[in-house]
């Protein structure tokens, strides 16, 4: 029985090699798959899907207006991939469920739960809220010495972290990292303080 699938993760979990991993395996046997990726998500080329070890395929890019049920509906893939899935809509999210509900086709979206405020981006809460089985791919603390597993995004800039601010900016490891709520709150063993706006930030560190 077809499934909509949602696998999260942080930064560098390996979300994208996984995707073109699954997408090899069908293909490997004959089998057609549709890939998507939102046009947002550009940092490699519009309608690229690139994992961090340097292997890459083509996909379809997602646009605001692009109606992913009539576009799978074309040609009936046996799966349907979807990288970078927390910039999605919600309108897209419901899409993705009727390709399973209406044409049978399973389909896997991967991305990321939060942003780096901690807050779900639209696609990841539509995801949780539609998705029939929800999976995390586990990653660790970039912190050295640290081994605890990685739930938070923390964003560096000029050496400094920002907890405030417009929620999508293309980037990678110079902008982002995996860590884990302590070292999220604690990126330097700095105290929290609680701020006007009652949004927790370390002392002494960049708001924005």
């Amino acid at each position: 029985m077809a499934k909509l699938y949602f696998r999260y993760g942080q930064m560098n979990a390996s979300k994208s090699i996984q995707l073109l991993t699954v997408a090899h395996n069908y293909e490997e046997q004959g089998k057609r798959v549709n890939v998507y990726t939102p046009g947002i998500a550009n940092r490699e080329g519009l309608g690229q899907v690139a994992s961090r070890v340097g292997i890459a395929r083509s996909a379809f890019p997602i646009g605001v207006d692009t109606d992913l049920f009539a576009s799978v509906r074309e040609n009936l893939p046996h799966c349907v991939l979807v990288d970078e899935a927390q910039f999605l809509s919600r309108r897209h999210v419901e899409q993705l469920a009727q390709i399973v509900d209406e044409l049978h086709v399973p389909v896997i979206a991967y991305g990321l739960l939060k942003d780096y405020r901690n807050q779900f981006f639209e696609g990841s809460e539509a995801l949780v809220l539609w998705a029939d089985q929800i999976e995390e791919i586990k990653t660790v603390c970039v912190q050295e010495n640290c081994n605890r597993k990685a739930t938070m995004i923390l964003k560096v800039k000029e050496g400094h972290p920002v907890y405030v601010g417009e929620q999508i900016e293309i980037g990678g490891n110079e902008l982002y990292r995996s860590v884990c709520r302590y070292h999220y709150l604690h990126p330097d063993g700095s105290v929290l303080i609680e701020t006007q706006g009652k949004s927790m930030v370390p002392r002494g560190k960049s708001r924005n």
